[in-house]
């Protein structure tokens, strides 16, 4: 398939539909829970709503222009080098979602544990709200990087159009779950990713951290120990919480703590380690009483 046929399919096929009409089912739900909360004076952080809103503009413009081919262009020349084609049908829709609910697994997985990635990813878990805007609370900076997830699906065979849009639509799913206000559903918390699954990934409470990183199916976390069922209430945030609505200071807060951790490191291999290595690594010799976590707003994961 050429680049041109290609890249009218983000246009013209109908699985696009789908994509808009999610969009719009996320947005309508958000504004409905917005008034839900007003009409019933439910305790809710407004200046953190607002923040939660201004991100997920900035997010939009530039998925809309800087970043809105950045990953497809990318994935183009693994796509042509690769000698598997798997053909677009119904079911090849279904294969595509299910390898790329567990690319996200694995993408997700790997943002938590280690350091350069969280930076961007714990943009979404650094509000101590939970509500629906919170999925729209997500770092600018993961469409620079989070497209290089999608390359074993091309070498397996999937183009770039089918394996962005399965992605997506994995995305897409999860913002449902970003509530309060739907309990737990029984069996359907042991199968998916539910508002109860997903509070306790948002949680910091201990038995909480590393767990439930599964996009649509909660088999992966299952198979690769980390599910956790809701119990106790959730604390949302991090284990260290930034205290900030300004949505600059959100987005860049941590990557600006890996540069002071950097300027501090002696060695080169100190400060690769710094930036590429776990969460909670910093050598001995910037280790004190006083400081023994890797920044202020380290991730819900410190070890």
């Amino acid at each position: 398939m050429s680049i041109e046929e290609l890249v009218s399919l983000f246009d013209a096929h109908q699985i696009m539909m789908i994509v808009a009409t999610l969009f719009v089912v996320n947005m309508a739900i958000t504004g409905f829970e917005i008034m839900l909360d007003l009409v019933t004076k439910k305790e809710r952080r407004w200046k953190d709503t607002l923040a939660n809103c201004v991100i997920f503009i900035a997010h939009q413009v530039l998925r809309r222009t800087t970043f809105a081919s950045l990953g497809f262009v990318a994935l183009l020349p693994f796509y042509y080098l690769t000698p598997l084609s798997i053909p677009m049908t119904a079911w090849t829709w279904l294969l595509a979602l299910l390898a790329a609910d567990f690319t996200y697994y694995w993408m997700h997985r790997l943002e938590h544990e280690h350091r350069i990635l969280w930076a961007s990813h714990s943009v979404h878990h650094s509000s101590e709200d939970y509500n629906l805007t919170v999925g729209f609370r997500l770092s600018v900076v993961e469409g620079l990087f989070e497209w290089a997830f999608l390359i074993p699906m091309i070498v397996v065979g999937f183009n770039p159009f089918q394996a962005l849009v399965a992605l997506i639509l994995v995305a897409q799913y999860q913002h449902w779950v970003h509530t309060e206000r739907v309990d737990r559903l029984g069996w359907l918390d042991e199968v998916f990713n539910t508002p109860s699954v997903h509070r306790v990934h948002h949680g910091s409470n201990a038995q909480y951290l590393d767990k439930n990183y599964g996009g649509i199916l909660m088999i992966w976390d299952k198979l690769f120990g980390t599910f956790e069922r809701e119990g106790e209430e959730v604390t949302y945030g991090l284990t260290r919480n930034i205290h900030t609505n300004n949505p600059i200071k959100i987005t860049f807060v941590e990557f600006a703590n890996i540069w002071r951790d950097v300027r501090k490191c002696r060695t080169l291999s100190d400060r690769l380690r710094i930036i590429f290595g776990g969460l909670s690594w910093r050598p001995a010799y910037l280790r004190t009483l006083s400081d023994t976590t890797t920044a202020d707003t380290l991730s819900k994961h410190s070890k």
